[in-house]
């Protein structure tokens, strides 16, 4: 708490934004004066929010009276000093910090997004490992809809005009909107955020950020963090971001790739590479628990029922967990690299998941099949859209019930968070069917 202290009165901050992530990945908290933060060093929440839904619904009361204490007590949240970040576009002094969730006894909230991704890195700390991960986050910017019953349009940019067509990896078409990046970048800079390229991606307006390979935990709180200053940077320029997996009909989906690879702990080398350079059993291994449990907790990167329309045919994602190297069409691809650098990317999950849950569910299908021992099947040459072997579950409701099954992953991430998941999940669903679309009404309303 003293450097946290120390850094405040140095940057003369006067609010303090304390925030922790929900399951959705929307920042919840308060926002205190400095001088009140300290005083109090940290902040309680009502554990509630862990069992909220992006609609502000709740589960049904006889799970969540089960998951949670009847009488609806504050969980303790406690400052981390590694994340602490200035919030640029703020009038006065900001800062925002990211905080751990305990109870009364100190011990962590089975149901917290960052506890959650902790528990899977403290596995993978007794064996001697450091897991590296490296996250390339897409989303689209818009024009500002305030009706949603309407399509998403692409904004204008400098030159007066929208954007038509795909314009993959074009510099002029990201140009166009050469002042909102600037902005973000010097706000992205002033909080430390490790941003490596900027590309314009296939979609029409779509782009993606990339991020320097490091600390999974240190990256999952700037792509918190990101996405809050992204959606305000591209507000100040009257525009919207927007990270849902699908937003925009006939336009590709975005992702958050996930690059991924292990450090021994003493030697600092790679376990994805032997001595002489090639592939290591523990790399093979690290494959085949992808293969076997992606299918069995998607919804961990496929959390919402737009994500499963990122997996349509002809969208530019996969929708298997086939690996190949150098190949974009496997879910799981392995880039072209030193034997240093050896790592797998988990291309499946989209923008709209969870950093933390999304991280710690790639990490420990990787940690598992390590583990196991699980052998991968054959690397995939050509295209691997349309192998059928190895495909996933084409809807949310049929992932769930797959995670809802699978006992070797509640067993490591917890019977309560694994439960409170699935049923956060199936309450956004029920509200989803409850609305009419306007597919239906343009088909139905007159021929039926």
């Amino acid at each position: 708490m003293d450097h946290i202290e120390s850094w405040l009165k140095e940057r003369k901050i006067t609010e303090v934004e304390c925030m922790v992530s929900d399951l959705t990945g929307i920042a919840r908290g308060k926002i205190a004066p400095t001088l009140k933060f300290i005083s109090e060093k940290g902040m309680r929440l009502p554990e509630s929010i862990l069992l909220q839904s992006v609609t502000g619904d709740y589960v049904e009361d006889e799970i969540y009276y089960d998951l949670l204490d009847p009488a609806d007590i504050d969980m303790i949240c406690k400052p981390d000093h590694t994340a602490i970040y200035l919030v640029p576009w703020a009038i006065e002094p900001t800062a925002q910090i990211i905080h751990d969730c305990y109870d009364k006894k100190g011990v962590p909230i089975e149901m917290a997004p960052r506890n959650v991704l902790k528990k899977v890195l403290k596995l993978y700390e007794e064996k001697g490992w450091q897991p590296i991960v490296a996250p390339e986050m897409e989303f689209y910017l818009t024009k500002r809809n305030e009706d949603p019953d309407l399509p998403l349009q692409p904004p204008i940019g400098r030159s007066g005009r929208q954007e038509t067509g795909r314009q993959s990896f074009s510099i002029d078409a990201a140009n166009e909107f050469d002042p909102l990046f600037e902005d973000m970048y010097d706000w992205c800079e002033a909080q430390g955020l490790d941003l490596d390229t900027l590309i314009h991606e296939e979609g029409t307006a779509q782009m993606e950020i990339n991020f320097r390979h490091g600390d999974p935990l240190h990256l999952a709180d700037q792509i918190l963090v990101f996405k809050r200053t992204m959606r305000e940077a591209a507000l100040k320029h009257d525009i919207t971001a927007t990270f849902m997996a699908k937003p925009i009909t006939n336009e590709p989906g975005s992702a958050m790739h996930l690059h991924q690879s292990i450090l021994d702990l003493k030697t600092g080398k790679n376990v994805f590479s032997n001595a002489d350079g090639s592939m290591s059993k523990l790399f093979l291994y690290h494959i085949g628990g992808l293969q076997r449990y992606i299918p069995e907790v998607l919804p961990l990167f496929a959390p919402n029922v737009n994500s499963f329309r990122r997996f349509l045919p002809d969208t530019s994602a996969p929708v298997n967990v086939e690996w190949g190297e150098e190949n974009r069409t496997a879910g799981l691809r392995v880039p072209d690299s030193d034997p240093q650098n050896r790592r797998v990317e988990n291309r499946l999950p989209g923008a709209d998941a969870n950093p933390y849950i999304a991280i710690a569910g790639s990490l420990l299908c990787g940690y598992l099949g390590m583990i196991g021992k699980m052998e991968p099947s054959a690397p995939v040459k050509g295209r691997a859209y349309e192998r059928r072997n190895l495909r996933l579950p084409f809807s949310l409701e049929a992932a769930l019930e797959r995670m809802e099954q699978c006992t070797e992953i509640s067993e490591v991430l917890g019977e309560k968070f694994c439960r409170g998941y699935v049923s956060v999940k199936r309450v956004e669903h029920e509200n989803y069917k409850r609305v009419i679309s306007s597919w239906e009404r343009e088909f139905l309303l007159l021929s039926v």
